[in-house]
């Protein structure tokens, strides 16, 4: 274990099924679906060589939602959702999701050792969405050299903040958290 790190376990996330006050984790996978399948939409988000793109949409029963646009080559970072869950979908390319499939605590600490077999990967093509927990922590990238890609992502609550950070092989180190306005 490295200095001044944590040992964290290896625990399975769950996500809520059923309405939370506001709209359903499956509500929020269909929208995020129906979403990026309609290409007149996908057309209307500007995109950049340089740098991700984004449009705020009117998400089902009071959620946050956005299109997002991905140059090639780039990516999320690691981060979490602040305790909103939600869904995203590729509407366009292909997205890669790294995450960890641990809940870790939200306060108290600055730097973990992540445990042996917490990491999964998973490959998001054209039309194919996942939902993910309140205490999901991942991040998202376009590993294509020529082709943008571009998303759509739903969060219920809207998100209250999103921690971001840096990870060095078992090493996850918080280094930010960003409220709504902050983040890019």
């Amino acid at each position: 274990m490295a200095p001044g790190t944590s040992p964290l376990p290896t625990a399975p996330q769950s996500a809520p099924t059923t309405r939370a006050g506001g709209v359903s984790l499956p509500e929020l996978l269909d929208f995020v679906r129906r979403t990026a399948a309609d290409a007149d939409l996908i057309a209307t988000l500007p995109l950049d060589p340089q740098g991700r793109t984004w449009s705020r949409l009117d998400g089902p029963g009071g959620s946050e939602a956005w299109l997002i646009g991905w140059p090639p080559g780039t990516g999320t970072g690691w981060h979490d959702h602040g305790g909103s869950y939600g869904a995203f979908s590729t509407a366009h390319g292909e997205l890669v999701e790294q995450s960890l499939a641990v809940q870790l605590p939200t306060e108290g600490w600055k730097t973990l050792e992540l445990a042996e077999g917490v990491d999964r990967e998973r490959t998001l093509a054209r039309g194919n969405g996942r939902a993910f927990g309140s205490h999901h922590v991942h991040q998202v990238l376009n590993l294509s050299a020529e082709q943008h890609a571009i998303s759509v992502h739903a969060y219920y609550p809207p998100l209250p903040l999103m921690r971001r950070y840096s990870r060095t092989g078992p090493v996850l180190r918080l280094e930010q958290v960003e409220h709504p306005g902050e983040w890019a």
